[in-house]
């Protein structure tokens, strides 16, 4: 009789099977209120993590320290985060109207407050999707702490190597000059089993003038608390506010978000006019509508995208008001979010475009009822996008009386991974898969690749995965995608969030019309599959322009001709 084989699993598998350890652990943990990193849950993230070896963590299952990784990991969270023994994720609580002041990472806008030596306050107001985010980066944290731990502690934890205690020394010390900072950046390296050039690189990068020792500052702490942990029993802790619990998944910061811009358009007007939502960056649609008019003199040029390039480099803060001053005159709204959802908007009537104001032009014979509406929202993270839209596609009520949205078309324009490519280039998708389940969103999408030919950018059409978040994909599952019958082009994290709620909506609660046109595309902000091109290696620059203002040419050329 034939033995039966064995069919080993493959490291896709396996992938998907820690993905999804991470994702019921941190459910349960949620549900739980708290954990502590070194027990038995945190144990269980810790491992799960280690098994996936996502790409943006570089060498997190090695020995020696992952840098880039750990530079990723701190633009996206509240700086002395590293110093905090007790880390609580709340709910817009009020913090803010106390004395202390709010922490903003500079990769993601979420306000954090350090309450005392020990702890930090985490604000979540974007779902899941945040929580997801910030566990898996502390974990990171906690994993890359503990490699330090082991490194540094001898003699059965009862004493520490020689070249802690000199980086404790310097980090300690009052007075700082050039050569001891050497001197301790390289009992660093040592610590981290990393060379001297390598720790110097990200030192540099860490750096701000504030805090010129950022860099070993966060290597001591992470080794202190570690130490501590193991010595004197210590233990960190991450607590989930109750209130976080109980709100979590209620649309509060979304229903309060879209009830502002309904009574916005309510207030203007133009609740009956035909509306365009348009989810970008604050200022590609600004720019595309106006810029080349506002500043006609500074760059007479009107094919060259260097205006664009000029409008987002810091340099040029006063073209930036220029262009915006002009906006406003000629009929921009601008929404300041204070939901808390973090999502600021703006408002396009067309009937107040001034005459040669903007770029694009109307058709001749439209009437004043029919001049479209553009509503611009800044991106969404996560299942964030689903609680925005959805609250927002719904009817205005007041009493017994429904006031329904006359919304024509859903743009989205987004960053996203690509799986073949490079930064900048571009992904039109015909339908969204979510992650780990077996969800599929198919689409009639409007735009298409076509419409981006001959523009030196290569430009990819198929499926698009919805991740449940950034940091958990490894080379293995993204290959499996690539490579099987789902055609997958890239990765992001909105774009099942967005059309679930556009489909709820147009399909099913019939709020809006049926033919709503949605449009979508994406451009590469990394590509996973290849090795130094995740997105730790740093930011698109000006990569980013021209995909930018290609996309939003092509929605607002048909929005205007629609």
């Amino acid at each position: 009789m034939m033995a039966t084989e064995v069919k080993q699993t493959t490291r896709a598998q396996e992938s998907t099977n820690a993905i999804e350890r991470l994702y019921i652990t941190m459910r349960h943990l949620l549900n739980r209120g708290f954990y502590k990193p070194s027990g038995v849950s945190g144990n269980a993230l810790r491992s799960a993590l280690l098994l996936l070896r996502p790409e943006i963590y570089g060498t997190i299952a090695e020995d020696k320290a992952e840098l880039n990784g750990l530079i990723y990991v701190l633009e996206r969270l509240p700086e002395g985060i590293e110093e905090c023994r007790f880390i609580n994720l709340t709910s817009d609580e009020g913090f803010a109207k106390s004395h202390l002041k709010a922490i903003v990472p500079p990769k993601r806008r979420r306000n954090c407050y350090r309450i005392d030596d020990e702890q930090m306050n985490i604000e979540i107001t974007r779902g899941r999707s945040d929580i997801y985010d910030i566990l898996t980066h502390l974990t990171f944290l906690f994993v890359e702490s503990d490699k330090i731990c082991r490194r540094v502690l001898v003699d059965n934890g009862n004493a520490t190597i020689r070249d802690w205690d000199k980086l404790t020394e310097f980090v300690l010390s009052e007075e700082k000059d050039n050569e001891e900072r050497e001197v301790a950046l390289i009992h660093c390296a040592n610590i981290l089993g990393r060379t001297f050039d390598e720790v110097v690189e990200i030192e540099n990068k860490l750096k701000t003038s504030e805090d010129p020792d950022r860099f070993l500052n966060v290597i001591y702490w992470l080794g202190k608390l570690a130490i501590e942990e193991e010595t004197t029993g210590n233990k960190r802790t991450i607590t989930f506010s109750p209130l976080l619990r109980e709100r979590l998944g209620h649309h509060i910061h979304g229903e309060k978000w879209a009830n502002k811009i309904k009574s916005t358009l309510q207030q203007h007007n133009l609740m009956h006019r035909p509306l365009h939502i348009i989810s970008a960056n604050m200022h590609s649609v600004m720019n595309s509508l106006f810029a080349k008019k506002a500043l006609s003199k500074e760059f007479p040029d009107s094919e060259s995208l260097d205006i664009y390039e000029a409008l987002g480099s810091e340099k040029h803060k006063a073209l930036n008001k220029k262009v915006k001053s002009h906006a406003e005159k000629n009929g921009m709204i601008f929404l300041d979010d204070e939901s808390g959802a973090n999502i600021d908007v703006q408002i396009f009537d067309t009937a107040k475009f001034g005459k040669e104001s903007c770029c694009y032009k109307l058709p001749e014979d439209i009437s004043e009822e029919e001049k479209p509406v553009i509503f611009v929202m800044d991106y969404a993270f996560g299942e964030q996008a689903y609680e925005t839209i959805d609250e927002l596609l719904k009817p205005m009520e007041e009493g017994d009386k429904k006031t329904f949205l006359n919304v024509d078309s859903v743009s989205i324009m987004g960053k996203a991974g690509i799986l073949e490519g490079g930064k900048g280039d571009l992904m039109i998708p015909s339908a969204h898969i979510f992650e780990g389940t077996a969800d599929n969103y198919p689409f009639k999408n409007e735009l298409n690749g076509s419409d981006f030919e001959g523009y030196g950018l290569k430009v990819m059409e198929g499926t698009m995965v919805t991740v449940l978040g950034t940091s958990l994909q490894n080379r293995d599952i993204l290959q499996f995608f690539h490579e099987s019958t789902w055609n997958v082009i890239g990765l992001e994290m909105e774009g099942v969030h967005y059309q679930k709620a556009i489909q709820s909506a147009s399909q099913i609660r019939k709020s809006i019309k049926k033919d709503v046109k949605v449009r979508y595309a994406y451009y590469a902000s990394d590509n996973p599959l290849e090795t130094g091109s995740t997105l730790a290696s740093g930011g698109l620059g000006t990569t980013g322009v021209k995909p930018t203002y290609l996309i939003t040419d092509r929605i607002l050329k048909q929005i205007f001709n629609s």
